[in-house]
């Protein structure tokens, strides 16, 4: 034992470029390396570790030296330039081109292993490449799986899905996210809390043959990259839960259509909201900027004035979602929103667009702690009549399901918190006994 607590083992954390993936496995490298075991490393592309340094710059000094980031060198092809290797931001036809891209990047993944020669990897599902040349490795599931036990047409368009993503990765099986699972060293570990996801997590253990670790939470914290003033003051002149906050991310660009529907609903429902609408990375640099004044209807702007803000630039969602105003969030439930919405007890009005999103807003559902908005699957949108109708069953004074709703979130919130040392505790202790076995 005493070997034990005197060796310090180097785990290489290499999470897909997916802002999503990257901060949850970077919120867990910095918890790790509080403990003596281990020397914690985050290899990523050059934008995303830019995003790195100033997420660390904005918290104290300790955390900002707590996790050594190492550099993945991708090729640079004329259409997909090193400034687009991230999925932040980025148009969404050329998502192909940077998963093709990427796989191209596992012969400096292989320099990295011989240089830093690690202890142990913790890899993603969209490089199938790392884990067999990684010893030991696990896995560590930052996206929802398929539904337990019952399919339904959510899961199975997932699974279809995938499948067209293994077309673009070198090394995949047919079935790559279990084969992740697979190769994965006796454990698994999933981005999820054991007492939210105790019935998907038995699955995916039945499933692997492998304990499954739940890590927690892992909230990160915003990146204190550019000024909320203006937001936060917004904000503070509203009441208690009295706000809706509306955002689809930073991968989810709405049409000028669905745009006008939810501008409708809002205008329907009359609650207070800020809305947060982005464009991809190549409309906002160049001519083809979207102006807000053209994707919403004409005067609704004027119209709302007195009760709604609309930022089309990056804001604060962590801290906007612990305000107390805000007593709804329409999200198209990327499993980071929908985690973020849970730890700050926060109801979801869920509007999932595609991936995993229509599995995480089912969970929301049967957690008690979200409602789902009706989609016109005929027209493709969801129209601004039920939008305003979800708004309501969880925003409306004196609405029995609405306090039901954000009772349960509350609970759910506290029960997160008060859990989150324990799981995050138990994934250290894995991982020792793995590095240690395998020095042995």
């Amino acid at each position: 034992m005493g070997r034990e607590k005197k060796e310090s083992f180097k785990i290489l954390m290499f999470p897909w470029l997916a802002h999503g993936h990257i901060f949850p496995y970077l919120k867990l490298a910095k918890r790790l390396s509080t403990t003596h075991h281990f020397t914690m490393y985050l290899c990523s592309t050059t934008v995303n570790l830019e995003s790195i340094k100033s997420s660390i710059s904005s918290e104290d000094a300790a955390a900002a030296a707590s996790v050594k980031l190492v550099e993945l060198r991708m090729p640079s092809p004329p259409q997909h330039p090193p400034h687009l290797h991230t999925t932040s931001n980025l148009p969404s036809h050329l998502l192909p081109t940077l998963m093709k891209t990427f796989q191209e990047s596992s012969s400096s993944f292989s320099d990295i292993m011989d240089s830093l020669k690690p202890d142990l990897v913790i890899f993603d599902v969209y490089q199938p490449w790392a884990p067999k040349i990684a010893s030991p490795k696990v896995y560590l599931v930052s996206t929802s799986q398929p539904p337990v036990q019952r399919p339904c047409l959510s899961s199975t368009i997932y699974i279809q899905r995938l499948a067209l993503l293994a077309q673009n990765l070198k090394d995949a099986d047919d079935d790559f996210a279990y084969g992740a699972m697979a190769r994965s060293t006796d454990i698994v570990l999933s981005k999820s809390s054991r007492h939210v996801e105790e019935k998907y997590a038995e699955y995916l253990s039945a499933l692997s043959k492998k304990q499954i670790v739940c890590t927690g939470p892992l909230i990160a914290a915003d990146a204190n990259k550019h000024d909320d003033s203006e937001i936060m003051t917004w904000l503070n002149g509203k009441n208690l839960d009295s706000t809706i906050y509306i955002s689809f991310g930073s991968e989810c660009f709405l049409s000028k259509k669905q745009i006008a529907e939810i501008a409708k609903g809002l205008h329907l429902s009359d609650a207070n909201f800020l809305w947060v609408i982005r464009s991809p990375a190549e409309e906002e640099a160049g001519t083809g900027i979207r102006l807000i004044e053209e994707e919403l209807p004409a005067g609704f702007l004027e119209t709302v004035k007195n009760r709604g803000l609309v930022v089309t630039r990056w804001a604060p969602q962590t801290k906007i979602l612990c305000h107390p105003t805000i007593g709804g969030f329409v999200s198209h439930c990327g499993r980071s929103s929908i985690t973020e919405s849970m730890y700050f007890g926060v109801p979801v009005i869920a509007m999932p667009m595609n991936v995993d999103q229509p599995m995480n807003a089912q969970l929301m559902v049967e957690l008690g702690v979200g409602v789902e908005v009706e989609k016109d699957h005929e027209n493709g949108v969801y129209v601004g009549e039920e939008v305003a109708k979800a708004i309501s069953k969880v925003m409306v004074e004196k609405n029995t399901s609405c306090e039901g709703l954000r009772s349960r979130a509350r609970i759910l919130s506290e029960t997160m918190r008060e859990k989150e040392d324990e799981e995050v505790n138990e994934v250290a202790q894995q991982l020792l006994k793995i590095c240690v076995k395998n020095k042995k």
